[in-house]
């Protein structure tokens, strides 16, 4: 497991991990994007701005990167900077398939990305991948598996992903929506050759949705490594949109929303690697304080009332515009 390149290191945000979602591409659903990365998205400008960020989260102890095919360009991106970079060797990449970018590097595109699991998309996704990242590439997940995806049934396709596991690719598979932790469950027991497939799953967890913890803890029981996505709620738990018991929080703490948020997230005892989603050098310094936060039962019981009702969170989340 790749991931045992983390357990070696030392420094306290070495399980957190850098996301490209929100800069391999003009346009995301992240909140306040518009301030963040202002009017300016060209290709090379967000270039520049991922791989500043990239050298940051490097410099202050980052040791996962995570990308997609669906990310725009965040795996060509994440490719420039480590071809640059080649004496940078104990760092984990994850990258993921399932999604094809279709926005076209604009932000008002009718749709974003479009959503195959079939072994055709894989075989073309995993020939991209390969042709930029090639044996960088340590994880390769199954992007937003769902109950309904073919990816838990299609024998083909897990024979396709055996195959990589054999030649060394560690696989793995996200999840997204109300029910995460059935997609969890029916992911654990798919097996070739009598073998557990998946060695990583990446879930949705955060203050407003914890529903997939039960399910990520039985995943961390069987062996595999748990990556939580979207700790920050889309940039629902950040300033200036958090909710006013995570604001208590943070002010006691004398640290930023963010901070305690994916601290929270931090402290369970199956999370393995937390995405910071940054979209600048500011956020990631501050996201990457959660490393230090230390919260309290009372502090902590405050913030577990701000969990929602999973099906209410997705509506909402489905509901937020692309910036």
């Amino acid at each position: 497991m790749p991931f045992a390149r983390l357990a070696a290191a030392t420094t306290p945000t070495c399980h957190i991990g850098l996301g490209l979602a929100a800069v391999g591409r003009p346009g995301y659903i992240n909140l306040g994007r518009d301030e963040d990365l202002g009017s300016d998205r060209s290709v090379e400008t967000l270039r520049t701005r991922t791989h500043e960020l990239l050298d940051a989260a490097y410099f202050q102890g980052v040791r996962y990167f995570d990308v997609a095919r669906s990310y725009g360009r965040s795996e060509e991106f994440l490719a420039d900077w480590l071809h640059a970079r080649p004496d940078i060797d104990d760092i984990v990449v994850g990258s993921k398939w399932g999604y094809t970018y279709t926005a076209g590097w604009t932000t008002d595109a009718e749709k974003h990305e479009v959503k195959d699991h079939s072994v055709q998309t894989y075989d073309r996704q995993r020939s991209e991948s390969a042709e930029l990242l090639g044996d960088r590439l340590d994880l390769y997940q199954i992007h937003s598996v769902t109950p309904d995806s073919p990816a838990l049934s299609d024998k083909e396709l897990h024979a396709r992903l055996a195959e990589a596991a054999a030649q060394g690719t560690t696989i793995g598979f996200s999840t997204s929506g109300p029910d995460q932790a059935d997609t969890i469950r029916a992911a654990l027991a798919v097996t070739v050759d009598g073998e557990p497939l998946f060695r990583t799953v990446q879930s949705t967890y955060n203050a407003l949705e914890t529903s997939a913890a039960p399910a990520l803890a039985e995943a961390h029981d069987a062996g595999l490594t748990v990556i939580v996505k979207e700790g920050m709620a889309n940039g629902r738990l950040a300033e200036p949109h958090a909710p006013d018991a995570l604001r208590a929080v943070a002010a006691e703490t004398s640290l930023g929303c963010d901070a305690v948020a994916l601290a929270l997230v931090l402290r369970q005892p199956w999370a393995g690697v937390v995405l910071s989603g940054a979209a600048t050098t500011v956020q990631l310094a501050s996201n990457l304080h959660a490393a230090v936060v230390d919260l309290d039962d009372e502090q902590l019981s405050r913030l577990a009332g701000l969990a929602e009702e999973p099906g209410a969170y997705w509506e909402r989340r489905r509901g937020l515009p692309w910036h």
